[in-house]
């Protein structure tokens, strides 16, 4: 015999309770650190002649830290276990940013690990900013037709 379970879900249990203003900011101004860390080399921007052309490595591992940092401070508070398995998706994506600024000042002037592991990130983040939502649709939508049957 197989037991029948009531797989319905709320909003609220889908989504958990929302973060706190300030982890929000946080996480957003790591991010855009992350990426003015990443995009500064690339362009090959120059802030002062007299500049050890390193600061940029400081701007991306301290966005990393502030993305880490808020990451730590958001836990799932909803019942879904994939939606739970997402977020702690997130968490790695902050880790492989912190491991990505590591091999930074690690490495020296060799920076492809350290972009492997901003790619690592970023795929994840990605990842879990398409399909958080579609997972909270899809059991919303879930909801509403077995609860017309």
């Amino acid at each position: 015999m197989t037991k029948q379970t009531d797989n319905r879900y709320t909003l609220e249990q889908l989504t958990g309770k929302p973060p706190r203003a300030w982890v929000v900011v946080l996480a957003t101004v790591g991010l855009l650190a992350i990426a003015v860390g990443t995009l500064m080399p690339i362009l090959n921007v120059q802030i002062a002649p007299g500049a050890a052309g390193t600061w940029w490595k400081y701007c991306y591992a301290g966005g990393a830290l502030c993305f880490l940092v808020a990451k730590l401070f958001t836990p799932y508070t909803g019942t879904h276990q994939r939606i739970k398995r997402l977020f702690r998706i997130e968490v790695w994506s902050a880790l492989f940013f912190c491991a990505a600024a590591f091999f930074l000042f690690y490495n020296g002037n060799v920076s492809r690990d350290s972009w492997a592991f901003t790619l690592a990130g970023g795929a994840l983040l990605v990842f879990t900013t398409i399909q958080i939502p579609r997972v909270v649709r899809r059991e919303l939508k879930n909801n509403n037709s077995t609860s017309g049957k």
